[in-house]
């Protein structure tokens, strides 16, 4: 039988990332992967970074300017329809603040390849350098995510190092609206676990620089993703019959 295509590309949503997406680019062309970077209405020095790249690695690096900043779900969302336009089977999203490994994108594609129609999502091995509130916050979420699809599938699900399979999440996409910003990265997740996508985790190394510049925004990033875990509940409430049947059917299976 004849192996499905699998034709990759790199996702980087950018937003006033000049100093560190580079570095990131270089990472994932050495790996073998071209680049679509989706500047999320970054500023001029930033879009200047990014224009150079494009043209310093003409046909393996493109950009796709947002008009304004909208948000990083909107960033991801506009890239991975985009990649799907494209001819791409699989976006491997990763962020451009240098914060993950480019070391492990073989080990991200080899698990994707491997599984073509499964997410595969980074799962954070973090080193002292990851504040304390953060860690506490994304557990809570984590809790959630798990009530909301009655199973431990989505170890992670905050973390912007994974592999779309791209027609499956953009039928997703077209179909349910969802949030532009932060929350995106879960909510996504979520849907697609609805659908019976499976999942597969990779543990990554994910380090906070010091000078690091980060988008979250406290008070309202959280009032967002309490508003989606409270969507999320309600639609797990809908479907619970669908996913108890499924979980059942698995442990019938195992």
């Amino acid at each position: 039988m004849r192996a499905p295509d699998f034709r990759p590309t790199a996702l980087i949503p950018v937003y006033n990332h000049p100093d560190t997406v580079g570095v990131m680019v270089q990472g994932c062309l050495h790996a073998g992967l071209p680049c679509l970077l989706v500047d999320d209405g970054s500023e001029p020095r930033c879009a200047a970074v990014l224009d150079a790249l494009a043209a310093q690695h003409a046909g393996q690096v493109q950009v796709l300017r947002l008009a304004s900043n909208q948000g990083k779900g909107a960033a991801v969302m506009a890239g991975l329809r985009a990649a799907l336009a494209q001819g791409c089977t699989h976006a491997l999203q990763i962020d451009a603040d240098g914060q993950h490994a480019v070391s492990d994108i073989p080990a991200f594609l080899a698990l994707a390849r491997a599984h073509p129609g499964s997410m595969v999502c980074g799962a954070p091995a973090y080193d002292t350098s990851v504040p304390k509130a953060r860690l506490y916050g994304r557990y809570l979420t984590h809790v959630w995510v798990w009530i909301n699809t009655l199973s431990l599938d989505i170890r992670d699900s905050m973390c912007g190092y994974r592999v779309y399979p791209l027609k499956t999440t953009v039928a997703v996409l077209d179909r349910t609206r969802m949030g532009r910003r932060m929350e995106f990265d879960t909510e996504v997740l979520v849907h697609l676990h609805w659908r019976g996508v499976a999942f597969v985790t990779l543990p990554t190394p994910v380090t906070y620089p010091a000078d690091g510049l980060s988008h979250f925004r406290v008070w309202s990033d959280n009032l967002r993703i309490s508003g989606m875990h409270a969507r999320l509940f309600g639609g797990m409430l809908l479907r619970s019959p669908q996913l108890l049947a499924r979980r059942l059917r698995t442990r019938g299976a195992s």
